[in-house]
């Protein structure tokens, strides 16, 4: 076992000293297939997913940042939103996000739904107004009909647009990774060369925060634990939501679930490629330096969570009325 490198972990408030010591006892499981999902309601979470009607400019979707043909994510620095504002943050992937303990980056959703209404709202991204987005639905018929359909009600409310948006998003999981396929025993799913890389993985304490099904989203950890990170993002990270100075760059800790093809990474986008951000958790986070052989070993593991992505026809929006208020991207 390498040197022991204490680790942060903070859970709602709660500390946690945690040592690589025990980081082999922490859990990875394969990803299992979603279940108990409502499919009334998520097929109309799909097309609320995809509709740009839900944004001011009428312009901007949830896809629009979470990209499900890229990954669940935008593949920027920061995400673009309303008239072309840079957002202040990495946008996450909605892979997988059912698996995290809380949404953002910084935790200040309890839960998919919760999540689900911040963005609309957020003048910086879809710049709508809970209000708006009612009245907008209300006033497409094929939604009224949906709506009703699903909730049994005439009004459109956004608690519904909202618990509808998460049954959606739960049913975005990939399983069946090369890497689950070994963990429920084909040896022959890993070369030798991704083998060495999980080893080395759980060896160097990179276990003790990316465990689970997910492989993270169950902790905050302290970005820069052990050398100072200077980050390219106003982020205050978990003291943004309880004013704690402990709390200061306390991030939630992202799923390592198709890594691959969610770039660039961290939570202000400044790691490019892979091999960038293994040197840089291994520097800041583990105080260590892993030599080219051992940084390919790690990105070759890492490359085998890619998992079998979300398929499906594109949703048929249904049409605007004529009082429905038509797109106006430039204004």
């Amino acid at each position: 076992m390498k040197k022991t490198v204490g680790v942060i972990l903070l859970t709602y408030g709660l500390s946690l000293a945690v040592s690589t010591a025990g980081a082999a006892q922490k859990p990875v499981e394969p990803i299992a297939p979603a279940t108990g999902i409502n499919q009334a309601k998520a097929e109309l979470g799909k097309k609320l997913f995809f509709d740009p009607r839900l944004s001011k400019s009428g312009f901007i979707s949830c896809n629009s940042c979470h990209n499900l043909s890229r990954g669940g994510t935008d593949n920027l620095k920061t995400s673009i939103g309303h008239n072309w504002q840079q957002g202040p943050i990495n946008s996450p992937t909605v892979l997988n996000s059912s698996m995290n303990f809380v949404q953002f980056w910084d935790g200040r959703a309890k839960d998919l739904q919760d999540q689900a209404g911040g963005p609309i709202a957020n003048p910086g991204e879809m710049a709508f107004s809970h209000d708006l987005a009612e009245e907008v639905l209300q006033s497409i018929p094929g939604y009224v009909a949906e709506f009703k359909n699903v909730f049994g009600k005439d009004r459109i409310a956004i608690d519904q647009v909202t618990d509808a948006l998460a049954e959606f998003e739960k049913t975005l999981v990939t399983p069946n990774s090369r890497f689950d396929q070994w963990l429920k025993g084909d040896k022959e799913a890993l070369t030798a060369e991704e083998q060495a890389g999980y080893t080395l993985f759980q060896e160097s304490g990179c276990i003790s925060c990316h465990y689970g099904m997910a492989m993270g989203g169950g902790s905050f950890y302290k970005m820069g634990m052990v050398e100072e990170f200077k980050a390219n993002s106003p982020s205050q990270g978990r003291k943004d939501v309880t004013g704690k100075e402990e709390h200061y760059f306390m991030f939630k800790v992202p799923t390592l679930r198709n890594v691959e093809l969610t770039s660039p990474y961290f939570h202000d986008g400044s790691a490019r490629t892979l091999s960038q951000a293994v040197d840089t958790m291994a520097r800041h986070q583990l105080g260590k330096k892993f030599t080219q052989e051992e940084n390919g070993q790690l990105v070759a593991f890492l490359k085998t969570l890619t998992g079998e992505q979300p398929s499906f026809p594109l949703p048929i929006l249904p049409p605007s009325s004529e009082t429905t208020p038509r797109p106006k991207p430039f204004e």
